[in-house]
């Protein structure tokens, strides 16, 4: 492995910056973000309302803590377009994730968001050792899915050069990157895996390749997956930290001259960490839910939005600003499949919208060689399932769910229907929604 660490001439002034200059400048554009939100957007006057603070409140950056949150249920209420600052106009991109039944959560930029998206995802490529002139292997996925295009221009921002190559064809992955000789590849942890398996199927050493680092994200991984690609690889891998709401890919990401933790970059997201069951904010180091304000974003300012993400803030080491711990888990029941966020309420509404089905499911998370894959067993409708029922039109019902669940949530299953109560209950009567049987590995 090549370690590529940065002279700190190469890094800006705010990744260099004293505490004391950080939060003078988070203070004011934390000031301008909730002026901006309570002037332009109708849900977050009315919240504040409701809470009886004002932008005017803000005067450190702990009374941060007197504003409401923001959260999914939020963004899905103002769909698609209510939570916007500006006017529809001045927004130049959309993107989205999956939501219940076509209801995405919407996010939008204007070019000043795209530039600020862009310089930040440079930043996170440059932290991990690209340099301009590097060729960058793209292969998350592009379209609504903030993580293609949001790698693509922050690598064109930094200099590099791009190959916009999207996910799957993972035969063609591997010859582009033979033929090609890239020196970065963007990718989920979990398919890079299944890349170095095709290298190796070839009967070529993936540790032989031009990569000499890969950026991973999307997805939650372990140390010890790390650790098993940068050795099959022969790369340093490093951690990129996103969601939609808040930006896309780059709001912290691993330095690879420590890889301790994403470095969350403060001067656009200032991070807070709360009791999930309380609100109260904890201090750093402690164990809670994640939580992000914008502190820069036009077109859509994010303020106090939950992640539902578990994790800790750590001090600073390599850069200016905090890190996150590994993700340690969810404080709701969200599911990530090949990058794709589920919910089992997504689920249940599809399978609500079809008579033949009865309301009971279960979704079975597997692993399918280095691969999540989730199964759907849900249950006939009494009197639907009897010697004369067409075991054609039972496989025809599944194919209509699984088509279902590909278009509105945009993940694959396998969809198994049985008869009526064949799925089991509890003493409750209540089914168990989520069977993970993926195998356990810690941190």
């Amino acid at each position: 492995m090549v370690q590529r660490t940065p002279a700190p001439g190469d890094l800006e002034p705010i990744e260099r910056a004293s505490r004391d200059e950080l939060q003078a400048m988070q203070l004011e554009r934390m000031k301008w973000s909730l002026r901006h939100a309570y002037d332009n957007v109708p849900h977050y006057r009315a919240a504040f309302d409701a809470a009886g603070v004002h932008p005017d409140d803000l005067r450190t950056l702990a009374d941060l803590a007197k504003f409401p949150f923001t959260d999914k249920k939020t963004l899905r209420d103002n769909y698609p377009f209510g939570l916007f600052a500006v006017p529809r106009e001045k927004v130049v991109r959309i993107h989205a994730s999956s939501g219940t039944t076509g209801k995405a959560t919407v996010v939008g930029y204007t070019q000043k968001d795209i530039d600020t998206w862009a310089n930040v995802v440079a930043r996170s490529i440059r932290a991990a050792g690209g340099r301009a002139g590097d060729m960058v292997h793209v292969s998350y996925g592009y379209g609504l899915f903030t993580g293609g295009l949001g790698a693509h221009y922050g690598a064109e921002r930094l200099g590099c050069t791009v190959i916009p190559m999207s996910g799957g064809q993972t035969e063609k992955q591997v010859q582009l990157i033979c033929d090609f000789k890239p020196d970065i590849i963007m990718v989920t942890p979990s398919y890079m895996l299944n890349i170095i398996e095709e290298f190796t199927r070839q009967g070529l050493d993936p540790a032989a390749s031009s990569l000499k680092v890969g950026i991973f994200g999307a997805e939650p991984w372990t140390d010890a997956m790390r650790g098993e690609i940068e050795r099959r690889a022969g790369i340093d891998a490093v951690d990129i930290y996103g969601l939609s709401e808040v930006m896309g890919p780059g709001v912290a990401s691993e330095c690879i001259e420590s890889k301790d933790g994403p470095v969350i970059w403060e001067d656009h997201f200032y991070p807070e960490v709360i009791d999930p069951d309380t609100g109260e904010v904890l201090p750093d180091g402690a164990e809670g839910e994640l939580v992000f304000t914008s502190l820069t974003k036009e077109a859509l300012p994010i303020i106090r939005y939950r992640t539902r993400d578990l994790t800790r803030l750590l001090p600073p080491t390599s850069r200016a600003m905090r890190r996150m711990g590994k993700i340690s888990g969810r404080s709701d029941d969200m599911l990530i499949i090949r990058g794709v966020n589920v919910f089992p309420s997504q689920i249940e509404e599809l399978i609500l919208q079809m008579p033949q089905l009865a309301p009971h499911y279960q979704l079975v998370v597997s692993r399918d060689g280095h691969l999540d894959k989730l199964d759907v067993v849900a249950e006939l409708r009494d009197g639907l399932h009897n010697p004369a029922q067409s075991q054609d039109a039972i496989a025809a019902l599944a194919r209509e769910l699984e088509h279902r669940i590909k278009t509105y949530v945009g993940v694959t299953t396998r969809v198994n229907l049985l008869p009526a109560n064949g799925i089991e209950r509890t003493l409750t009567g209540k089914a168990r929604r989520v069977i993970d049987q993926r195998p356990k590995s810690s941190n």
